[in-house]
């Protein structure tokens, strides 16, 4: 078993706090994504579980054993950094082989490693080079290959796409995604791109200034953020969140937003009525907005003028002012709307998120 293991992990950096009591398990042959901007902690833990840097507190598991006093070669982990980190002087046949020339492995069992992972990631016709003869999408599958050739417990992988251009970034992540099908290691990876959080991981580890914000699958962290950061973090673009006030009428409960009534379903009503006060902050995604119709109920509009339109091809942002809120929404690109317009935005009401302002946590019924 390769489960990783942080045990309210802590780490400074002189009277820096980096990390917070981390609590967190990668489950054996998991990919898990730590995801969050940039400053948060993700890179940090990964080096901790490395062994490159050493924790202030807490315990790092790997396998069921603790390793915070193990030197990064007894770690049985394989790191693939954001700079590939090649020994350009070397052919890539020598950079794959030689970690493993380190641990005195037989010269075929080395053959074989190299050639097997060559084999895997498509660069067989490229072990005679150098590194300086490599494209980067070629180079970055060098340093996955360097790592492979190890077959370690657990693969640790440090922004690895993010010095590649957008096509071949979609293209190494399906490669990534496959090897992990096949090889079916323990992988955790970092990365502040939630393109790539929420197409890779089996689950997201969501983290703000060294804190844990929310673990969950791809989905449940989209469909049901914990908090505010949450929320506007993951999705793009970000989640609405707009000043509300809770009003009972016809009883029912009302969302007062932008001076206009929103009549909230059951279970949305239910999550309100665990709000401290009557102010909450409402969220609602920008593919959740919709041009009204005629068949539009009047209690799930909000109106709005439209700022600006920004075309994309196949889908319209649409940026707009509901009475000084401002609102995003996501519309077909054929979508009858241009600069200037005031329109009736139908809100998909099943889709709402109640926010409490002052601990910017999620209401939920089960609060």
């Amino acid at each position: 078993m390769a489960e990783v293991v942080f045990q309210q992990v802590s780490k400074r950096y002189g009277p820096v706090q980096v990390l917070q009591a981390l609590d967190l398990a990668v489950r054996d042959r998991e990919f898990l994504v730590l995801v969050g901007p940039s400053g948060c902690g993700k890179s940090t833990a990964l080096r901790l579980v490395a062994g490159l840097d050493e924790v202030s507190g807490g315990t790092i598991a790997i396998a069921g054993r603790v390793v915070n006093d193990l030197p990064p070669r007894e770690r049985d982990v394989a790191m693939v950094f954001q700079s590939y980190a090649l020994y350009p002087h070397l052919r890539v046949y020598d950079n794959l082989a030689y970690a493993l020339r380190l641990r005195h492995l037989p010269k075929d069992e080395i053959d074989r490693r190299v050639r097997d992972a060559a084999r895997s990631l498509g660069i067989e016709a490229l072990l005679e080079r150098k590194p300086r003869e490599l494209s980067g999408g070629q180079r970055q599958r060098v340093a996955l290959g360097r790592a492979i050739v190890r077959e370690p417990q657990v693969f640790l992988m440090d922004e690895p796409l993010s010095n590649l251009d957008a096509q071949l970034r979609v293209q190494t992540r399906a490669e990534l995604i496959r090897l992990h099908d096949r090889l079916r290691a323990t992988v955790l990876y970092v990365t502040h791109d939630q393109v790539e959080a929420m197409t890779m991981g089996d689950r997201l580890a969501v983290l703000n200034a060294g804190v844990l914000q929310q673990l969950d699958t791809p989905e449940g962290v989209y469909e049901r953020p914990a908090n505010l950061f949450v929320a506007r973090f993951i999705g793009s673009p970000a989640m609405n969140i707009l000043p509300a006030r809770l009003e009972a009428a016809d009883g029912a409960l009302d969302a007062v937003v932008a001076g206009q009534r929103l009549r909230l379903p059951p279970e949305q009503a239910a999550a309100a009525r665990t709000a401290p006060t009557a102010d909450v902050l409402l969220g609602i995604r920008p593919e959740h907005l919709t041009l009204a119709d005629a068949a539009s109920p009047p209690d799930a509009t909000l109106s709005a003028r439209v700022e600006l339109v920004e075309r994309l091809g196949n889908e319209l942002f649409v940026y707009l002012d509901a009475e000084g809120s401002p609102l995003t929404a996501r519309l077909p690109a054929d979508s009858p709307i241009t600069r200037g317009d005031v329109v009736q935005l139908a809100v998909d009401r099943a889709r709402l998120h109640l926010f409490d302002p002052a601990s910017e946590r999620a209401l939920t019924p089960d609060s």
